[in-house]
């Protein structure tokens, strides 16, 4: 037997491995972690190199790396040992605006293979004094930018991760906090992995804790992102674009606005989306929002297991025309089950250092809702196992809207306006508002008001295929609990 060619086989394989797995240390390229040398063209040395030798791990020891930006290649592993902080300069100057992806950020890929972010560091952007500084050169007039909100745009502020186009990609083990912008984003990337990752976006406006844009074959697991922003983003910015395989799983978020978002820009596909054993809390609009409303198609959506804490609104399913993108748009097969949510009376994340605004008032706290507008019918979303408590106490005096034909046909469909729960002020129930929808399926669901509500637990209007099993309806007022208004097939429900 020959066994050249095998032996030949396994000295290649062990070639390749020792030369993946060589470090480049990055003091080695002149880095100083003493907290004030700018380190950029070190740190960039040092992943330019590995990347021509083929490959390897750029590692920062411990210590604090000041650096602006920096452009991760092929091959290369980005490695923050315990205790390596990898600091954002507080200079803008420091920050590049890449041609291609038309944003700033702190460490970008851009089409590179075989990236990765790892160990059990810390990324800083910084960016709360990155974002003054900002601002403070466009009123010197040395930056042009609208400061709209009196803030400059999202795309002029750096973000702290963003790569585009990227395939197989690695972040895992490290604390991301203080970003200007985004916290990370990930454009139209294959095969990415996150996990175990710490998340601090709280520092300034547009903080996302992670927005996945047209990405597929992606796992996110086992991660905790506070964000002043929404926490777990999934975006389409091209009707071309493609969001799909997708699990979320033993994850906890913390929001200024939606804990999961589909949206706002959702222009492509989103399809086979998975989210098990999800905690959102202190959440100040949705625990999930799922929108179409720039014509993409969104369906095969699952969320098993979800414990929504203190937060706005539980359940926001959108399905609208605020631009048009493609030409068959639909939301679809969504399926919700094993869900446990508590919404509360008062502002949900008062005290953090950015919370969502007040807006849309007067109003009482907005029930769950599943909307599309005519003609845009969201259909096949089944409730499985779901126990959800809303505060009552909703006043008259404060906001009213009737269950009466007239005063329900006057409910504007909103179907330009930014989709968030919100946007109707009051609505008509306490615990679900379906409208144009089809195939609702209510299983084993129970609705529960700790308090008194002049509103009934549910309204249905142009709704078709509405049935529910063991639903359980306690408190509220004593009234109606269900009131339907041009539904066909109706089933299960305790009209009283």
């Amino acid at each position: 037997m020959n066994t050249r060619p095998i032996f030949l086989a396994l000295l290649m394989a062990f070639l390749t491995l020792h030369l993946f797995a060589r470090d480049y240390l990055a003091t080695d390229f002149g880095a100083v972690a003493d907290g004030s040398t700018l380190n950029t063209t070190a740190i960039q040395a040092a992943i330019d190199q590995a990347h021509s030798d083929g490959g390897g791990r750029v590692v920062l020891t411990p210590g604090n790396f000041v650096c602006g930006t920096i452009y991760l290649k092929s091959n290369v592993t980005l490695h923050l040992e315990s205790g390596a902080i990898l600091l954002g300069s507080t200079n803008p100057d420091h920050y590049l605006k890449d041609p291609y992806c038309r944003w700033t950020a702190f460490i970008f890929a851009i089409k590179q293979e075989n990236v990765a972010i790892t160990g059990a560091g810390t990324i800083d952007g910084r960016g709360y004094e990155v974002a003054v500084n900002v601002v403070n050169l466009v009123h010197q007039g040395l930056r042009q930018d609208p400061l709209k909100y009196d803030r400059p745009g999202a795309e002029n502020r750096p973000e702290n991760i963003h790569f585009r186009e990227c395939d197989n990609v690695t972040i895992s083990g490290v604390t991301i906090k203080n970003p200007a912008s985004w916290n990370q984003q990930y454009d139209q990337c294959r095969q990415l992995t996150i996990e175990n990752v710490t998340v601090d976006a709280t520092c300034f406006w547009n903080n996302d804790g992670l927005d996945v844009v047209d990405c597929s074959d992606v796992v996110i697991r086992n991660c905790y992102i506070d964000a002043a922003d929404d926490a777990y983003c999934f975006k389409s910015h091209s009707v071309d674009g493609v969001s799909e395989n997708v699990l979320v799983e033993n994850c906890i978020g913390r929001s200024s606005a939606n804990g999961i978002k589909f949206g706002t820009v959702t222009r492509g596909t989103f399809r086979n989306f998975r989210f098990h054993n999800i905690t959102i809390f202190d959440t100040y609009r949705s625990a999930v929002t799922i929108a179409s409303v720039d014509g993409a198609s969104v369906e095969n959506i699952e969320i098993d297991g979800l414990r929504s804490i203190n937060t706005g609104n539980p359940i926001f399913l959108r399905f609208a025309d605020r631009n048009s993108g493609k030409v068959t748009p639909c939301l679809r097969n969504i399926t919700i089950r094993n869900m446990y949510a508590e919404v509360p009376f008062e502002k949900p994340d008062r005290g953090y250092s950015y919370e969502g605004p007040v807006e849309d008032l007067p109003r009482n706290v907005s029930p769950s809702i599943i909307a599309g507008v005519p003609g845009m019918y969201v259909e096949n979303v089944r409730l499985e196992n779901v126990e959800i408590v809303y505060p009552g106490y909703a006043d008259t005096a404060f906001a009213y809207c009737g269950t009466t034909a007239a005063e329900l046909e006057a409910i504007p469909e909103n179907g330009k306006k930014y989709p968030e729960f919100s946007c109707w002020k009051e609505l008509p129930a306490w615990g679900f508002y379906i409208r144009h929808a089809k195939n609702v399926t209510f299983e084993n669901v129970r609705l529960r008001a700790a308090g008194p509500d002049y509103r009934p637990a549910i309204v249905a209007d142009d709704v078709e295929n509405l049935s529910g099993n063991a639903v359980e309806i306690v408190g509220g007022q004593t009234g109606k609990k269900v009131v339907a208004h041009q539904v066909k097939n109706l089933t299960g429900f305790p009209i009283e």
